[in-house]
């Protein structure tokens, strides 16, 4: 199979800790992709400057930017897993999202939501939260590919990977719901 036919899903993780249960999250969704599918991780949320639309302009739109926006528009479809922060998404997330308002990068393209707190309901406030924004932007949301994690803590080993079964399968069919929906909307 060339790159050409390759299904490319770029995901982020929405925490910014070193540690993070949402980003061991997202290592192991790729983990479980199929080998025709090149999954990227965008590891430069922290590096957005916060949005203004006096930035959003092709000569002083900052670089981080730019790199967020070609990661996206190159992609067939996007996985984002955010926890929850005071019943929302956190700000960083919220940010990232925010500059691709104007731009489109995510305009009907197919997107996974995810959401994973400590918590018994998954991190359900933030989840909703993310949802609310792809409507906004007009993402394709992937309902068989979203969903919430519980517990999530528990899920992840010290050292930073998933060896829980049913998490691992529902990341898989996440993740297979997600390829699925891009080689619909992009048959190779």
């Amino acid at each position: 199979m060339s790159a050409a036919d390759r299904m490319k899903i770029q995901a982020v993780s929405g925490s910014l800790r070193a540690n993070s249960t949402n980003s061991a999250l997202v290592r192991a969704a790729g983990e479980c992709a199929d080998a025709e599918v090149d999954f990227a991780v965008f590891e430069g949320l922290d590096t957005l400057r916060h949005y203004s639309p006096e930035l959003d302009r092709a000569d002083v739109l900052p670089a981080s930017v730019l790199e967020w926006r070609k990661q996206l528009a190159s992609a067939d479809g996007v996985l984002i897993c955010t926890p929850e922060y005071a019943f929302g998404m956190p700000g960083s997330l919220k940010n990232a999202l925010d500059w691709v308002v104007s731009s489109g990068e995510l305009w009907r393209k197919p997107v996974a939501a995810l959401s994973a707190s400590p918590s018994a309901l998954g991190g359900e406030k933030a989840h909703a939260a993310l949802l609310l924004t792809l409507t906004a932007l007009e993402a394709q949301t992937v309902e068989e590919a979203s969903l919430t994690i519980a517990f999530s803590r528990s899920k992840v080993t010290p050292e930073g990977s998933v060896e829980d079964e049913a998490t691992l399968a529902a990341l898989k069919n996440s993740l297979d719901a997600l390829v699925s929906a891009a080689r619909l909307k992009n048959p190779i």
